[in-house]
């Protein structure tokens, strides 16, 4: 039986932590043991990304302190999993360049990078699971979130997990490749154009005549949900996990 430790990410541990609740339940139903590292912190990407190289590295220094150990596995081998792509993206991409002249913590960066995955790319590619059980009766739509499709390249997985929930009418969302606008701190810096951009993801939501709308990271969640509320649409956004706890 794999133990696995969870990065929940500062997002979901704050806003939806019902999120890092099913990654939990459905990993334990099929038999993988869960470590929860206590003292994770958030993994610098918003630093990262403004530019503010120094502070980035001394958060990626304290998770990769934190991911070497584990209280429920003898091995510090253990895989990780994260609910939110562009966090797994700045483990796997963003780490080794903040330590490329650094020798020592550039090892310990590529040796954390190569046990991290996204929540769907483990249980696809890692386990060899595409139908958890799960159950959702309605029609379904779903957005790839940039980091995980273009940074990772991950996009069959999740949607192979989609197509295997029973019940569930899975439609295509026009235009899903445009980003939704969140895009990190890039909300932050150019509000006015997220906001267009959010706009038209909402419109293509609404063409597709689906109720709901699977995302897999809790930026894009937080942000089209956030939209969705503000305009009074009708329809949902919920993360990838939830649908496949659903039963």
């Amino acid at each position: 039986m794999p133990t696995v430790q969870l990065f929940v990410t500062c997002l979901v541990d704050t806003f939806y932590p019902e999120v890092g609740e099913a990654i939990v339940d459905v990993l334990s139903r099929l038999s993988v043991t869960v470590d929860f590292p206590p003292n994770q912190t958030c993994c610098g990407q918003p630093q990262f990304n403004a530019g503010l190289r120094s502070d980035a590295r001394q958060m990626a220094m304290h998770m990769i302190e934190v991911f070497e150990r584990s209280a429920k596995s003898e091995t510090l081998q253990s895989d990780i999993i994260s609910p939110s792509g562009s966090c797994v993206h700045m483990i796997r991409v963003n780490y080794p360049e903040l330590f490329a002249d650094d020798p020592v913590w550039l090892a310990r960066a590529q040796s954390l990078a190569a046990r991290t995955f996204e929540f769907s790319e483990y249980l696809v590619d890692k386990l060899g699971v595409t139908d958890v059980g799960a159950r959702w009766d309605g029609t379904l739509t779903y957005h790839p979130s940039c980091h995980l499709s273009r940074g990772l390249g991950i996009d069959r997985q999740p949607r192979a997990l989609l197509a295997a929930v029973k019940g569930a009418q899975i439609v295509e969302l026009p235009h899903a490749d445009e980003c939704c606008g969140f895009g990190g701190i890039f909300s932050v810096t150019h509000p006015e154009v997220s906001k267009e951009m959010l706009v038209k993801k909402v419109e293509n939501l609404e063409a597709s005549g689906a109720p709901t709308l699977v995302v897999p990271d809790a930026g894009c969640l937080m942000h089209i949900a956030g939209g969705l509320h503000r305009m009074g649409k009708g329809q949902r956004a919920v993360h990838l996990a939830e649908v496949l706890n659903s039963r």
